[in-house]
């Protein structure tokens, strides 16, 4: 194991155990390095590594610190990559995406509280496809975090959402625009909140599938194109 690797894996040890527990301020890098037998060279690589992930954050002048390890500061990492990837890699990232919302929206059907569903069924009122592309886009972000928030799960939640970030987002409801397919997109977000206040766990389910298995396909297109 390279030195630096071995550094992260013992701050990791810390954390773990909770003996660094989140928003603690880690020791200073001098007795760090000697408690844990590792140079100062590879704690401060082992630091800057665990902060570009943001389990660290480093303030200049104050001292490190263990982040609140939230899962949407954790999964953070992922929209970016997934903005890096080329349509064939996006087209496996969507299908991740298409069984975990999928479960999601059954999930959403079956814990749905009164408030939940009032608030989803306002969002698919408040748009069509006449309005801008940011619009659109800034709808989807919050329809489908608002779905996925009432499962219950915070990490599910998060991987969800950053599995399309805002930039893919953006480019696929461009598409969608250019390609006369946003009404009937918008149309099926309205059919996925009726099945969630329905409560119909089957119906929601079936119907998160075909909608981002509909997206897929443009991907599909598009990358053949």
């Amino acid at each position: 194991m390279a030195v630096t690797d071995e550094a992260i894996e013992k701050i990791k040890a810390m954390i773990v155990s909770g003996e660094l527990a989140p928003g603690d301020r880690l020791p200073p890098e001098k007795e760090l390095s000697e408690r844990l037998g590792l140079s100062r060279n590879s704690m401060r690589e082992a630091v800057k590594a665990l902060e570009v992930i943001r389990v660290l954050d480093v303030r200049r002048g104050d001292g490190t610190y263990v982040t609140s390890l939230e899962p949407h500061l954790l999964l953070e990492a992922i929209s970016f990559v997934v903005d890096m990837h080329d349509d064939d890699s996006m087209l496996e990232i969507f299908a991740v995406r298409r069984m975990l919302e999928s479960q999601a929206t059954g999930l959403a059907a079956s814990l749905a509280t009164d408030d939940a569903i009032a608030r989803i069924a306002a969002e698919v009122d408040s748009i069509d496809a006449s309005v801008s592309i940011e619009e659109l886009v800034e709808h989807d972000i919050r329809f489908h975090r608002e779905i996925v928030a009432m499962s219950g799960n915070a990490y599910l939640a998060s991987l969800i959402e950053h599995l399309s970030s805002q930039t893919v987002r953006a480019r696929i409801w461009r598409g969608l625009t250019e390609g006369g397919a946003a009404e009937r997109t918008l149309s099926e977000h309205h059919a996925i909140a009726d099945a969630i206040a329905q409560h119909d766990p089957a119906l929601a389910t079936s119907l998160a599938t075909a909608h981002i298995a509909g997206v897929e396909r443009w991907l599909r297109q598009a990358a053949s194109a």
